[in-house]
């Protein structure tokens, strides 16, 4: 259920009809910025991106710059500056584990062209945090967003923090309490006059607050087992819509108010890590440990599962979010090194292909730029195959051992990309 905020807290009203209008826009895929997980739309596509082909630690490696600490989170980029997060004092990464009581997060700023670091900020933990966090992608999962003014920051119980582009705090909101032996890894997503965050583990809600100043407009109850960022998705209407996953059901959200729209049962019954992708009035959710899948047509209202479910499917993954192209979703599996396409208007899998070498897990999310689909695995080898309903291997780019563990997600920066370990950020170009 969606619920106000109770009297003598007045909350600022803001009309459906202006408030989306930057949503629209932020659907577009040609911006060469990438403000957001999965960047414009959480689409994972980039239009005008041609990252390079092929990659190794002595070759194409524009720069490479030492973090501070371990994380989890993706690059964000506005301009000429790359914005994310790292944890320092206690966790991956830390000799001998560290203290719990030195925990800080961090948010850092580095130059892109040069990789060098410009300014860092770091903020204390609230205590007691998670003594353990299973997979060790440890307490700096939450990629940033970022807009024209300020940075957003979600760190778990710790809160939502909004800081201006040169690291100055302007406001911190909690959203909940709460903990989680898989930890806290959802994303911002922004909405016009909105930042909105998918606070399962903290409080069990879905959190909209007002850019701005970090006041609560509105707040879902009854999210859970939901570690997947929301994305925003266009109705037949033309309506903006927040499609939200959790254990055995999806949802979407009226955005401007919290209210749910519709809903419908997935048949999976585990939490749900990957992310929605939409086209053209469908939203296409993958998750579970034992894979499966579905394809739900938007604009309707209640329990759609009978008039609006258009296909389900018994292949996915647990982690990693898929891509739409072309008329096709692509995605990987994470744990066998095998890759999908499914049509995506049937869901009928065209293809399923083990890639040779296996690179091993895979967390990250793909991307899609210049007609290739880029698949980082934990071990830092990178995957690029053809986004053709054909497959074809195009190259295989591994990293040195020591380069740590890749769990974020790659970012194309015009002719490179960035990967992200924990305990480096690589900048790569030329092909």
């Amino acid at each position: 259920m969606s619920r106000r905020r109770p009297a003598g807290r007045p909350v600022r009203r803001v009309r459906g009809e202006r408030l989306f209008i930057g949503a629209w826009a932020a659907l577009s895929l040609a911006a060469a910025d990438w403000e957001q997980f999965r960047g414009p739309g959480g689409a994972g596509i980039s239009a005008d991106a041609d990252p390079p082909l092929e990659w190794s630690e002595e070759q194409n490696v524009v720069w490479k710059t030492p973090l501070p600490g371990a994380g989890a989170s993706s690059p964000v980029i506005r301009g000429d500056r790359i914005f994310l997060t790292a944890a320092t004092g206690f966790g991956p990464g830390v000799a001998g584990g560290g203290n719990p009581a030195q925990l800080k997060r961090h948010v850092l700023c580095l130059d892109a062209g040069s990789g060098r670091m410009l300014w860092s900020n770091a903020v204390a933990a609230d205590l007691p945090e998670q003594e353990k966090i299973r997979e060790d992608h440890g307490y700096a999962s939450s990629t940033l967003a970022v807009d024209a003014e300020r940075l957003y920051a979600f760190f778990g119980k710790s809160g939502v923090f909004a800081f201006d582009h040169t690291g100055r705090q302007l406001w911190r909101t909690r959203v909940g309490d709460q903990v989680h032996g898989w930890g806290s890894a959802t994303s911002p997503v922004l909405c016009q006059d909105l930042v909105i965050v998918n606070a399962s583990v903290e409080s069990e809600a879905v959190v909209a607050l007002d850019r701005a100043t970090g006041r609560e407009v509105w707040r879902t109850a009854g999210i859970k087992e939901a570690w997947n960022t929301p994305a925003i998705a266009i109705t037949p209407a033309g309506e903006p819509e927040l499609q939200v996953g959790m254990l055995r059901q999806v949802m979407g959200l009226d955005p401007a108010t919290g209210r749910k729209r519709w809903w419908c049962d997935t048949r999976i019954d585990w939490y749900m890590c990957p992310s929605p992708v939409s086209h053209d009035g469908v939203v296409y959710w993958i998750g579970g440990r034992s894979g499966g899948g579905l394809a739900v047509n938007l604009g309707g209202r209640g329990d759609v599962a009978g008039s609006h479910l258009r296909w389900r499917l018994n292949k996915g993954s647990n982690v990693s979010s898929p891509v739409f192209h072309e008329g096709h979703l692509y995605f990987a599996h994470e744990n066998l090194g095998v890759v999908y396409c499914v049509e995506a208007a049937s869901g009928k899998v065209v293809y399923e292909e083990r890639l040779n070498p296996n690179p091993g897990q895979i967390y990250a999310s793909p991307i899609l730029a210049a007609g290739r689909l880029y698949y980082v695995s934990r071990g830092g080898t990178t995957a690029v195959v053809a986004a053709a309903p054909k497959f074809r291997l195009l190259a295989s780019n591994p990293l040195a051992r020591t380069a740590g563990t890749f769990n974020a997600s790659p970012v194309p920066l015009g002719r490179r990309l960035l990967l992200r370990s924990d305990r480096f950020l690589y900048c790569l170009g030329g092909n």
